[in-house]
């Protein structure tokens, strides 16, 4: 595993946007852990989420793509920091934009905020999660209503590695379906080998016994 992907572990732990428990999610279904990257809520946390996300899209697309496009509402900061980052630590200069979820009825009445997309431009989407990919498709749809881009792909934070309520694995459904890459800075698997029987402050963070009920829940819910 590469060593960001190692430190984002950490950053979600020493965060607390790493929880193990009993979580029901918004599908219904009893998760043993949860992921809630609404805790970034300093400076210096959406910081480093930017420099993890900058990192991701760095190692996939290199500079191989033009504009972030952060959809509202959770995907406004992430796109703003990613592309901080990726200035600051990557030297790569690249736009940003986002959408208004309700168009205002005065001043500046545009859906779009920050640079205005422009045919042929390489895409990247940015946001911190997917559960059935049904938002991405809408996200895709407003775009293309904008300007006939091309897409470089799609990035979040966690690969929870389910399936949707149809039986299929959301990330290769939207790829199948938009011809584009879906790529996660990290996946359940990989929380689950780095953090089991590891000491983070003197404690074991992920105990034996949890990791088998991840396990289990992922043999019921996950993709092959």
């Amino acid at each position: 595993m590469q060593p960001y992907k190692q430190q984002f572990i950490d950053f979600l732990v020493h965060n607390q946007a790493l929880q193990f428990g009993d979580f029901t999610l918004k599908s219904g279904r009893q998760s043993p852990y949860f992921i809630n990257t609404g805790v970034f809520e300093s400076g210096q946390a959406i910081g480093k989420l930017g420099y993890f996300y900058a990192s991701l899209i760095k190692e996939e697309f290199a500079d191989n793509f033009d504009v972030i496009f952060g959809p509202a509402y959770k995907g406004i900061p992430l796109a703003i920091t990613a592309a901080i980052a990726l200035n600051n630590d990557f030297g790569l200069d690249k736009f940003y934009t986002f959408n208004r979820k309700e168009i205002k009825d005065h001043g500046d009445k545009k859906i779009i905020v920050g640079h205005k997309l422009k045919a042929g431009e390489r895409v990247v989407i940015i946001d911190d999660v997917i559960t059935d990919g049904g938002t991405k498709f809408e996200t895709v749809e407003l775009i293309n209503g904008l300007a006939p881009v091309e897409y470089a792909g799609l990035v979040v934070a966690v690969n929870r590695q389910e399936k949707t309520a149809d039986g299929l694995d959301a990330f290769k459904n939207i790829e199948n379906r938009l011809h584009f890459p879906v790529r996660a800075i990290v996946n359940i698997n990989e929380i689950v080998e780095y953090l089991t029987g590891k000491k983070i402050d003197g404690q074991i963070y992920l105990t034996a016994d949890k990791a088998r009920e991840i396990k289990a829940y992922l043999k019921k819910y996950g993709v092959n």
